[in-house]
């Protein structure tokens, strides 16, 4: 089988790679010409424009569209479909909204072309481990793409999961219960690092964690690494990007009228990281100091405020 990879960043990259690896043919586009020329390094047939690239495809034509969800995805997949003919399949596995994918699956099916939504998941891990795909689709054209399926995903990691628009649905809550979890872990080894009267080695506790545990996870072994001596943990600034599913998810809890502190709390905590001065933070203290007298920190680093008043 034969492909077209449009987007060759991290994620893109690898998975070229690996369905190289695997059997499939692959046509490479990116705007980077390093990107092109790196992935022709590892047997890709690199293409300079999308026109070149539809070109270079068999029918019925398979290109996955690998780029930023958003504005730069949705005008690929309206750029492939001027290209495409009825019967070829676009895939887009990005993390894209799947409210959005809705009105771009019944445009492309008016010219006979298909949509397929494929929730990623593997990360930089991909290449090596498989990626976790959640699809949605037509029967018809998945059936298609299958064997790009099969290769990318390791044994018992991909299924079919719904109709257009079900495998980003099930890729957002995928990623709103990542919040949850990678929240869960960064709270309890918070407090034992404020614990000093144990002398605590966090990174033995999640070394031993791995092994019996009942939170041991693959998130668990990713923090085992991060909190190496050799890894420059303590030079990791605490600021948490919002990337966009957790808030969906919260957005379709909502709707749904599902009751989801945890994925709530940990979607607020990354609003709270994001601000080093965050105002109402600052405001809480103040109230902490008017009401109670309680001690605050200026932005030189001083103390003021403080008195005896128990509150």
């Amino acid at each position: 089988m034969k492909i077209a990879m449009v987007g060759l960043g991290k994620m893109g990259a690898n998975m070229t790679q690996r369905l190289i690896q695997h059997g499939i043919e692959v046509v490479a586009f990116d705007v980077s010409g390093k990107a092109r020329e790196a992935a022709a390094g590892f047997g890709a047939d690199p293409a300079t424009t999308l026109e070149e690239m539809t070109s270079k495809l068999p029918t019925p034509r398979v290109a996955w569209v690998m780029v930023p969800a958003g504005e730069a995805t949705n005008s690929t997949i309206t750029t492939l479909a001027r290209l495409f003919e009825p019967g070829d399949v676009i895939i887009d596995g990005g993390n894209s909204n799947y409210k959005e994918t809705a009105p771009l699956v019944e445009s492309l099916a008016a010219q006979g072309i298909a949509l397929v939504d494929a929730g990623t998941s593997g990360g930089i891990w991909g290449l090596k481990e498989g990626y976790c795909l959640m699809v949605g689709g037509t029967k018809e054209a998945v059936a298609i793409a299958e064997p790009v399926f099969v290769a990318l995903a390791p044994k018992g990691g991909y299924a079919h999961v719904g109709p257009p628009g079900a495998g980003h649905f099930v890729k957002m809550v995928h990623n709103g219960i990542e919040y949850g979890l990678m929240q869960a872990y960064a709270e309890g080894f918070e407090i034992m690092s404020e614990a000093p009267e144990f002398d605590l080695d966090l990174h033995e506790i999640s070394a031993i964690w791995r092994y019996g545990s009942v939170v041991r996870s693959w998130l668990l072994e990713l923090a085992e690494r991060a909190l190496r001596p050799e890894s420059g943990f303590d030079q990791i600034e605490g600021v948490v990007i919002d990337s966009g599913e957790g808030r969906w998810t919260v957005e379709e809890a909502i709707d749904r009228g599902v009751s989801a502190p945890v994925i709530s709390s940990a979607l607020f905590a990354r609003f709270a990281s994001q601000k080093k001065d965050a105002f109402g933070l600052r405001l809480i203290s103040a109230l902490r100091n008017q009401f109670g007298g309680h001690a605050f920190t200026t932005a030189a680093g001083t103390q003021g405020g403080e008195t005896s008043t128990p509150t």
